[in-house]
């Protein structure tokens, strides 16, 4: 189980942990007598760190999801980032988290689909040293995936989908559909039991995002003048410097996604993996990029900014399901092939008239297959069938009870705005403002 695997209050654990803060010299004075509580506080410390690194990251989506769309639409894009992180917050609180972490006895339906009810946390000044770390930290760690699952089908719908359908569809994903699929595998269900492996969530959370994306992509359609008479339009977004900024923050709140999934920093291994993590997690980034900035070139003649800063994204959400066992090469090795898979598949998609504004699909959905898959070259305690069945399962799952939702939401609500809405921008048509009004036509200023 993946909240409590690697929680292991030993006496040589709180030792180490004192060491770390004491220092060398005084290695050889350590007294048999160092408090079991330090193993919980690294271990707690590192689910905080983590978690707050991973909720920065909803700025890196904000940022270049506002970078990639036109300006008409930059703020309805902030809007629905603030919102669906705040509806995440609250969904995985109330039934989210039982659902994917339900306990031994708490399956509704065995290893499939956990409990329903609240999550409850630490009284105030709790400290049950058992688990090895505090409830509340660990919720808040586990909440930022689940939160990141919904900001990857932000992107991808942008520009032409109503605001409350779309939060409609977010209250359900961060709910119900993420923390059942999640729970297969890191709540203890039949996933773990088979032996599938996803260290931080390549398939659990990037690529169930994208399957949820490429769902809504299907039944909501492309943009207007995006595919006409034959031809792929291109639709360049408003500001590329804010979607560069995007991606460092990103690549920073990676850290804590990939580093903090250790679940664990109470001994000198602990650390010693976190810190190779860190260093993986960050090459597979560059590699990625360097790949997509190489290739591009190649096929283009030219450099492209936007599959520059997509490849650096697949190349971390490539790495995300293994960041620990490659070695650095093997680490480069498979981020590159992430940005390889990126500048690709974004042509590929078009072909398809598959409209994905921000290339969620390709860094999420594709890579995150190939960085599952991938697991079996450095990790020899995983086997190629249950990567892919995992993947397969999970991908099922949500692409169809994605569908479903999207279905039902087109027919009884609406999902897309009306022709004259995304002409004049759902900035104006559905918020009533702008994000830049010294810009807009309806500017009053001089």
């Amino acid at each position: 189980m993946r909240n409590t695997m690697k929680y292991k209050l030993t006496l040589a654990g709180a030792l180490s942990a004192a060491l770390l803060t004491a220092g060398p010299a005084l290695a050889q004075e350590a007294s048999p007598e160092v408090p079991a509580n330090s193993v919980y506080i690294f271990n707690t410390l590192l689910f905080l760190i983590g978690g707050f690194l991973v909720m920065w990251m909803a700025a890196g989506f904000a940022m270049l999801e506002a970078g990639l769309v036109r300006t008409k639409n930059v703020a309805m894009q902030c809007t629905k980032n603030v919102a669906l992180f705040s509806i995440a917050a609250l969904m995985f609180y109330l039934v989210g988290y039982n659902l994917m972490y339900p306990g031994d006895d708490g399956w509704i339906v065995a290893d499939v689909i956990g409990a329903i009810g609240a999550k409850s946390i630490d009284e105030v000044g709790g400290n049950d040293l058992a688990t090895g770390y505090s409830s509340a930290s660990d919720f808040f760690f586990q909440l930022m995936f689940c939160a990141t699952t919904a900001s990857i089908v932000s992107g991808t719908l942008a520009e032409r989908i109503k605001l409350w359908p779309f939060l409609g569809f977010t209250v359900l994903l961060t709910g119900i559909i993420y923390p059942i699929e999640a729970s297969w595998q890191w709540g203890g269900g039949w996933l773990s039991d088979m032996g599938f492996s996803d260290f931080a969530g390549s398939t659990l959370v990037h690529s169930a995002g994208g399957w949820a994306a490429l769902a809504g992509a299907l039944i909501l359609g492309p943009r207007m003048g995006k595919y006409k008479d034959g031809r792929i339009n291109p639709i360049p977004g408003s500001n590329l410097p804010l979607a560069t900024l995007g991606t460092f923050i990103l690549w920073l709140g990676w850290f804590g996604f990939n580093g903090g999934s250790q679940l664990a920093m109470g001994s000198l291994g602990d650390v010693t993996d976190v810190s190779r993590i860190f260093v993986n997690t960050n090459v597979a980034a560059a590699a990625g990029a360097v790949a997509a900035l190489v290739l591009t070139q190649l096929l283009y003649g030219k450099v492209d900014l936007t599959m520059v800063l997509n490849g650096a994204l697949a190349g971390l959400v490539s790495i995300t399901a293994e960041p620990l066992m490659p070695s650095q090469f093997m680490a480069i090795v498979i981020g590159g092939i992430g940005g390889v898979i990126v500048v690709l598949a974004v042509p590929m998609l078009d072909k398809f008239k598959i409209d994905d504004v921000v290339g969620a699909i390709p860094v999420h959905l594709i890579a995150g297959i190939w960085g599952t898959i991938a697991v079996v070259l450095t990790n020899p305690g995983t086997s190629l069938g249950a990567q892919l069945t995992g993947i397969v399962a999970i991908g099922i799952f949500v692409f169809v009870v994605s569908g479903v939702v999207w279905g039902i939401l087109k027919m009884t609500m609406g999902i897309r705005v009306s022709q004259e809405e995304e002409m004049l921008g759902l900035d104006s048509a559905e918020l009533g403002m702008e994000a830049y009004p010294e810009f807009g036509k309806g500017s009053q200023f001089v």
